[in-house]
């Protein structure tokens, strides 16, 4: 019964220089993590407003944690508040998602008072981030892409066309065909593997050596999205 009256009293005081060295520690590792974010980012949309979002998302929960201290009332009180505000901002990347959710659980952790945890956490989730990036793991189409090109409709080169591939794709697949330049030609889109990457230059140009072959054009796919 004293521990369930004791939640509900009144919360740990913690002075100003603690506050301070809290939020500071916060702010610090929080931005170590937004610079590791930016260095390792490589899709298309990239948003500042992102970067300032994890580190002042992680002072925040800093200071939730510093407010609450060991007080239940205070908790559930802010979780009510919590769930009244909505957050409708939707975030794409899955990988936005954890690094937001890493610099929350930093400011959770400097705001308890676990300075241990918050930088040996921030340290190594760094760490296995940069090795992910800089490394092939779990990348299976780096040599893949999407081949496009244009030919009349009675060429007949289908056959050069196909032993012009095979020089320098270990597979080919078409996935797409549709009527050009008004019925008189068919532009093919092909999804490609090639033999090497070294081979994109050398595709193109023997395929522009084909009769009547147009427009041929090779678009790589990025190594960190699977399509």
């Amino acid at each position: 019964m004293d521990e369930f009256i004791n939640a509900f009293s009144a919360a740990r005081m913690l002075n100003a220089e603690q506050i301070a060295c809290s939020l500071l520690m916060s702010f610090v590792l929080c931005s170590v993590l937004s610079f590791i974010y930016r260095v390792t980012f490589q899709g298309l949309s990239y948003s500042r407003a992102f970067i300032h979002t994890m580190i002042l998302g992680g002072m925040v929960v800093a200071m939730m944690i510093m407010a609450i201290g060991n007080n239940l009332a205070r908790g559930l009180g802010i979780l009510g508040t919590l769930a009244i505000v909505r957050f409708r901002t939707p975030i794409r990347d899955s990988r936005d998602m954890m690094f937001l959710f890493v610099c929350l659980g930093v400011g959770i952790a400097c705001g308890a008072g676990t300075y241990g945890v918050a930088i040996i956490g921030t340290i190594m989730i760094s760490a296995a981030a940069l090795l992910l990036n800089y490394s092939p793991y779990a990348s299976r189409r780096s040599y893949e892409g999407l081949l496009t090109f244009v030919v009349p409709s009675d060429s007949g080169n289908d056959r050069t066309i196909s032993d012009t591939m095979e020089l320098c794709c270990a597979s080919f697949h078409m996935i797409a065909m549709r009527e050009a330049v008004q019925g008189d030609a068919v532009e093919y889109s092909y999804q490609v593997r090639l033999l090497d990457p070294s081979y994109q230059q050398e595709l193109i140009e023997k395929l522009t050596t084909v009769e009547g072959l147009e427009n041929a054009q090779l678009l790589m796919q990025r190594t960190t999205v699977e399509l």
